[in-house]
């Protein structure tokens, strides 16, 4: 042991820099967090040590027992949190307490200034260790990594950053190996240091971390304060519903309430213990491009990784735990890829988790309702990439339409109107924009209800050709559309010109649209879908959906096809084509132009779009004054 234990100051990253800052400097109401995060890291340390000690028994040959102790300090105003689990050596100290990996970070920055109380926020950005700074003034943390001799303090009061040095002889003794964090406490954060206050906190948070927890009081023996058992190998006769509640907080990290739990046992070839839940609001890394699950895989309660594709990636926002009886303990991270005991498991709770929710949507609408409206968009990405449970993913789906209600599929096809033989949608960017789509006008005219689909992900699974009892979804962006079988709705406003006449010749005006036009569209027909609008886009029966291009376009995935141009040939715009021969290509021009817009698009050329409306309305002025 090194008796030089000059300090060494570096900086913290800029956005540790500016998250400790606004630590020190902001009030939250659940300061209590931060020992739930304390022991929650303390607790990984714990795993991690197991974990590699199946490689390296030496590790743990000392025989001491896994713990993490809680020793309140009154006199000294200290609180110091105890593990003897993996430990830290310096470099390792400096890159987890002194920089944010996270790419949620700026996500968690950006929340945190803008929250009435960012308390709530802390536990789901893996900023956990720093929450200390709410109620303390100064933190030094002393580690030594298992099966090594150095020892190292780390200590900071949260300014502009960090001292490390070697620890001295004393530390160094006292710490076989493992990491202890001493809070040197905030005046106002003194109620820490009172044993009902800590055991209220680990109850409410901590009490089925998987190893003991034990409070040091300054007059006695340390005691356990939690149950340390694997809640998930009990039998649910035993259990509470606040029992799930809180194991729901304590393996997940959570902060709601579930809205699903699935706990049970599977028996026969394969031995394991399951308990899942649903949280009921959105984590900010649903979408994170990794689609990294959040369910851990333990063998023989012994933690093997939390990363373990246990479910496909379409239900990342399962949390929970997987215990298997019969995979081997030494299973490395690549062989987690391709163990087949592995995809049984995964591929038997898959579908045990689409049942649970099969049920819940019949049996408890209300939570499966919290369900969809937070995760709908990720479970629809099953629909395009779980061919074998896409029927059931399509039965569970929830959709907006222009009913102004949620409906499922089931209850669409229920109030399908007579000689209605298709299930109609339409993808857009948002609700608003679609409900104003000309698109939608010939069925609106007819009472037919149609799905209106915002997520990006209904692009892409839509363009699978998928049908719904029999009856095949259809966009009213793409290909034909024919309602003629379909009657109108009499008292309907939108149908006053429904008996008007075409007031072009068809053939003649479409020529003169085409020629107008050029190569800008594929080709320019008569619409079946439009009443009341003069012109509409829509994409050919064989290609992609224009929704669906746009999005590949953007990411340079593939080229955009020339669209067709849909006219009303009922539409006086339409019929002034034919009639004003030297405004026939502006017209022509405007046609598309506006149907671009009303798709959200920008015309080609902006500013010849704004001059060509600014002459056509000065000739329709000229033209009325003279």
């Amino acid at each position: 042991m090194t008796t030089d234990t000059i300090a060494e100051h570096q900086p913290f990253q800029a956005e540790v820099a500016e998250l400790l800052h606004l630590m020190v400097h902001s009030v939250y109401s659940e300061t209590d967090i931060f020992l739930r995060e304390l022991i929650s890291n303390g607790s990984d340390a714990l795993d991690k040590l197991r974990y590699e000690a199946i490689a390296a028994p030496d590790l743990t040959a000392d025989g001491e027992p896994p713990r993490i102790r809680i020793a309140p300090d009154k006199n000294a105003g200290t609180l110091t949190v105890i593990d003897n689990g993996i430990g830290m050596d310096r470099q390792e100290l400096i890159d987890n307490l002194g920089t944010i990996a996270r790419s949620g970070t700026k996500s968690f920055l950006s929340r945190l200034t803008e929250a009435k109380d960012g308390a709530g926020l802390i536990g789901q950005f893996g900023v956990g260790f720093y929450s200390a700074f709410m109620v303390a003034d100064r933190i030094t943390v002393t580690s030594r990594r298992a099966g090594r001799p150095e020892v190292w303090t780390w200590s900071s009061s949260g300014g502009n950053g960090f001292d490390i040095a070697p620890a001295t002889e004393e530390d160094g003794q006292r710490i076989g190996r493992g990491t202890e964090i001493v809070l040197h406490l905030k005046p106002e954060a003194k109620k820490y240091l009172e044993s009902h206050e800590i055991e209220r906190i680990v109850s409410a948070y901590s009490d089925n971390i998987q190893f003991a927890i034990e409070l040091k009081p300054e007059d006695g023996e340390p005691r356990q304060i939690n149950s340390a058992s694997a809640l998930w190998q009990r039998p649910k006769s035993e259990l509470k519903p606040e029992d799930y509640k809180q194991a729901y907080r304590s393996i997940g990290g959570a902060f709601d309430d579930p809205a699903m739990t699935l706990h049970y046992r599977a028996e026969g070839r394969q031995s394991y213990a399951v308990l899942l839940f649903s949280p009921s609001t959105k984590p900010f890394d649903l979408f994170e491009p990794t689609r990294k699950g959040h369910v851990k895989l333990y063998v023989r309660r012994v933690f093997i990784a939390d990363d373990a594709d246990l479910l496909p990636a379409y239900l990342r926002f399962i949390r929970g735990v997987i215990d298997s009886e019969d995979l081997p303990l030494n299973l490395s991270r690549e062989m987690l890829q391709n163990n087949p005991q592995l995809a049984q498991i995964r591929k038997a709770v898959t579908g045990r988790v689409i049942g649970e929710f099969e049920s819940l949507s019949e049996k408890d609408p209300e939570n499966f309702g919290k369900i969809w409206d937070a995760f709908g968009p990720v479970i629809k990405e099953g629909i395009w990439e779980d061919f074998e449970r896409r029927e059931k993913l399509l039965a569970l789906s929830r959709f907006t339409t222009t009913s102004g209600e949620k409906r499922s599929l089931k209850q669409y096809v229920e109030t399908l109107k007579p000689n209605q033989t298709e299930i109609y949608y339409l993808v857009g960017d948002s609700i608003e924009r679609l409900k104003s789509n000309p698109k939608l006008e010939s069925a609106i005219a007819r009472g037919i209800e149609v799905l209106l689909l915002t997520d990006p992900v209904d692009a892409f699974w839509t363009s699978a050709q998928l049908d719904f009892g029999g009856k095949p979804l259809k966009s009213l962006s793409q290909g034909d559309v024919d309602f003629g079988l379909i009657p109108l709705i009499d008292d309907n406003a939108d149908n006053a010109d429904k008996d008007k006449k075409p007031v072009a010749d068809e053939a003649t005006t479409i020529a003169v649209i085409k020629d107008a036009l050029g190569d800008k569209v594929s080709d320019v027909r008569a619409s079946q879908r439009l009443t009341t609008s003069a012109s509409c886009l829509v994409a050919g029966g064989a290609g992609r959906d224009r929704q669906l291009e746009r999005l590949l376009a953007m990411e340079n995935r593939g080229a955009v096809t020339k669209p067709i141009l849909e006219i009303n040939m009922r539409h006086a715009l339409v019929g002034a084509i034919a009639e004003r021969k030297d405004a026939a290509r502006d017209l022509s021009l405007l046609l598309l132009e506006q149907a671009q817009i009303l798709d959200g698009e920008l015309p080609d050329d902006p500013a010849a779009f704004a001059n060509r409306l600014n002459q056509l309305v000065l000739r329709g002025l000229s033209t009325e004054n003279g």
